[in-house]
Order: C-alpha cells, then sequence, then structure tokens
C-alpha cells in the first residue's frame, strides 16, 4: 500500500529567527528524492523539523503522514508512525550495545502501545532477525555486542544507521548528510546498505546531501533545491548534473531575492 508524506508551506524558526519561509514537497513510498542546497539553506533544519527536535520550532505549516499531521506529535511518535531519521553526526550511547538498542527500538516502534516494562521483542526471534538484516548488509556479527557509536569509525557510524532502517522498517526515511565525513568507499559501502534496505521493505528514501558523490549510488528519481529557506527548482537527476558542473552561482542569479535570504541565514 502507497503511503504519503506531504510537507505543506513550512515555516521554521530557531531562537526566534525564521530559517525555513514555505517548504513544499511530497513524497510516496518507494521514492527517491534528493534534497540539495549550500550551506545554511535549511536542509538539516527541515530533517530535525520533521523529525520533532524541541529546539526547531513549527511556525506555520503541516507535515502530513498519511493525512495525519505529525507535527502535533512527540519525536517518539513519530518514529512509531514510520518516520526515520539518519543523522549526520550520531550520537554515541556508552554501555548500550547495538544489539540492545536495537531491541528497544524494534519493539517500541512495532508495538506503539507498548507500556515501559512490558515484554520486549523475543530474544530469539530478534537474534534470528538481527544476523539476517547483518549478513544481508555484509557486517561481522560482533558489531552488534559494541557500545553504540562509542569508538566508531564515521562509516562504522553510519552503517550502524543503516542496520537501524533494516529493522525498523520505516516508511519514510531521511538521511541527513550521511556521507559527511566518508571516504568514497565507505559512501559506496553505506550506498548500498540503503538501497537494498529501500528495496525490500518500500521505504520512502529523502538524501539531503551538498554534493553528487551519494547520488551516484543511490539514484534519485526526484531531485530539490533549497535555498534562502525555500524549495525553489523541482526537477529529476538532470538537475545533479547541472549543479556538479556549474554550482550554485546558477540558482543565486536566478532567484536574487533568495540570495538575499540565504546571506542573512549564514551570518
Amino acid at each position: 500500500m502507497t503511503k504519503l508524506l506531504e510537507i505543506k508551506d513550512l515555516h521554521v524558526a530557531i531562537d526566534g529567527k525564521e530559517i525555513l519561509k514555505g517548504v513544499n514537497l511530497t513524497m510516496r513510498s518507494g521514492e527517491v528524492h534528493a534534497l540539495m542546497g549550500p550551506n545554511g539553506s535549511g536542509k538539516s533544519t527541515l530533517s530535525y523539523a520533521i523529525a520533532g527536535h524541541p529546539n526547531y520550532e513549527v511556525t506555520s505549516g503541516e507535515v502530513l503522514l498519511d493525512g495525519q499531521d505529525i507535527l502535533e506529535l512527540e519525536a517518539d511518535e513519530r518514529a512509531k508512525a514510520g518516520l526515520f531519521l539518519a543523522f549526520q553526526y550520531p550520537t554515541s550511547i556508552p554501555g548500550v550495545t547495538v544489539a540492545n538498542f536495537l531491541r528497544h527500538a524494534v519493539t517500541n516502534v512495532r508495538n506503539p502501545g507498548r507500556k515501559e516494562g512490558e515484554d520486549l521483542v523475543p530474544m530469539r526471534d530478534f537474534r534470528k532477525e538481527l544476523r539476517a538484516e547483518m549478513d544481508e548488509l555484509g557486517m561481522d556479527p560482533d558489531f552488534a555486542r559494541r557500545y553504540l557509536n562509542e569508538g566508531f569509525s564515521g562509516g562504522e557510524k553510519k552503517r550502524a544507521e543503516v542496520l537501524q532502517l533494516a529493522m525498523l522498517r520505516p516508511a519514510f526515511a531521511i538521511l541527513d548528510e550521511t556521507d559527511s565525513g566518508l571516504d568514497i568507499d565507505a559512501v559506496r559501502v553505506v550506498s548500498e546498505g540503503v538501497n537494498k534496505v529501500a528495496a525490500k521493505v518500500g521505504t520512502g528514501v529523502l538524501v539531503i546531501t551538498h554534493y553528487q558523490r551519494i547520488l551516484t549510488y543511490i539514484k534519485p528519481q526526484f531531485v530539490h533545491i533549497l535555498y534562502g529557506g525555500k524549495i525553489v527548482e523541482d526537477g529529476g537527476p538532470e538537475l545533479v548534473d547541472t549543479l556538479e558542473r556549474e554550482g550554485y552561482d546558477w540558482v543565486r542569479a536566478k532567484y536574487p531575492n533568495d540570495a538575499k535570504a540565504e546571506d542573512a541565514l549564514s551570518v
């Protein structure tokens, strides 16, 4: 069954400063979208606002998941509704293993009505599923026994995010600059993992990035350029090629009023 994520005229502020100034974007499950734009354009702000970060104030607009306005939900409730955010800088959690973290996360996402203290997913079933997903992603079984992101390389942190994606099976996944800090080999490995999960589950994917290289592996059907707090261009993969050749100078020239807004955001 096709699911729908609709962002309608979204305005978001941080510390009273407006960053997003009316973002509109529609995604369906199974689709791959890329959101590109220069530093300070509001890309990460959009991802955090959708996910429910408390520091990002939605001043107007809607984010609808199958018609439900998820802006009324807490961050954990949005995850249970089918949203997933892969962080640009994943946080380490000393003392909590990858397996233990995932068992709790999987239980709560698949059983949204669960109360604290109620049974988790049976250990035998969980281990079997986790092992199968790790095998498919080419991950060492010992990875599950390590503390989440503690001492992980950049590539290991991003692979841990892909494993979470595989286990949680969200309707929509937002990848916030997943290629940040990765060498080309790590970008390829992480991208292949995302592609496997998306194809298997039918997850809709929004790839947020500055650069073309990750889009060599995660191929978008739809490309959007965010500039001055708004999406100013929509198109297909040809937009990626244009940005690779020309950078953002043509965007600045085409949208001079938004260029002023962009400069203000960068101050």
